[in-house]
């Protein structure tokens, strides 16, 4: 009796030892668990200001590249000799888009004949330069620039290959670098308005900026150049009025830039693209 007794006792007393393990280990478990989520809290917090911070100089970087590079501005104009007979330029060579016009324009080398293409009249043989196009309202076009011995009549290829080197608005809503061997989709978000090129012939190298939110779109470098270049500008078909707005060449607003390469003004406020 005595036996059964003290055998069931140290039966309880286990027992409520194994409990009393099992608690703690639920316990220890439950911190456990509230420390990982803690810590993987406060890693995503710090991911998330490194990104943060991450875009933030990307786009200081940015505006200050793209200030630097706008002070090679150059005068740009339209050619109504390389114009395609379907587009319709305005008087002072600074606008045109697709009217379907079919204009009675002389046939010569230099005129587009199968896509709806202008030259700019400038040409560029050495330095750097720099221009800027407005897209607002488009759903297709492409812009760059292109080497003069292009060809203008036939069943054109836009690649550096061919002699373009030009970024394309495809869709309404598909941005393309004309690359080699093939085009590259470009991560835009956001509508572009304003396409900023800029081109170094020594260095082989044609930079594309949206200039209104200071993002850099695409590069294409390594380039050899032994031609002149000239201005490039594609309206695209108006495809019955839904792309009849016209490409836009606008003035380039230079902000002066102190001795250490700063800014003399403040900068505007600036939003950021991922890309």
């Amino acid at each position: 009796m005595v036996q059964q007794f003290r055998s069931r006792k140290r039966t309880e007393e286990y027992e409520a030892k194994a409990e009393a393990e099992i608690q703690k280990m639920i316990r220890e478990r439950q911190v456990k668990i509230q420390e990982s989520s803690y810590v993987e809290a406060v890693r995503t917090a710090v991911a998330q200001l490194e990104k943060t911070l991450g875009q933030e100089m990307k786009k200081q970087l940015c505006d200050a590249e793209l200030r630097r590079i706008q002070q090679y501005a150059v005068d740009v104009t339209l050619d109504p000799d390389t114009a395609h007979p379907d587009l319709i330029l305005s008087d002072d060579g600074k606008r045109v888009y697709d009217g379907d016009a079919d204009n009675d324009f002389p046939e010569h080398n230099q005129r587009f004949s199968t896509y709806v293409c202008v030259l700019g009249k400038q040409h560029f043989s050495s330095g750097r330069f720099y221009y800027e196009v407005q897209v607002v309202g488009k759903t297709a076009w492409g812009v760059g620039v292109a080497r003069e011995s292009i060809d203008r009549k036939e069943d054109i290829t836009f690649s550096p290959n061919d002699g373009y080197w030009i970024i394309e608005l495809d869709d309404g809503n598909e941005y393309w670098a004309a690359a080699d061997p093939d085009d590259v989709l470009l991560p835009v978000r956001e509508m572009v308005q304003k396409v900023g090129v800029f081109v170094d012939y020594e260095e082989g190298l044609v930079s594309f900026y949206d200039v209104e939110t200071r993002v850099h779109l695409y590069s294409f470098t390594g380039c050899s150049f032994t031609e002149k270049l000239y201005p490039f500008f594609c309206t695209c078909l108006n495809n019955g009025g839904t792309n009849s707005a016209p490409l836009i060449i606008s003035p380039v607003n230079v902000v002066a830039l102190n001795r250490d390469g700063g800014n003399m003004s403040s900068p505007p406020t600036c939003k950021r693209r991922n890309t």
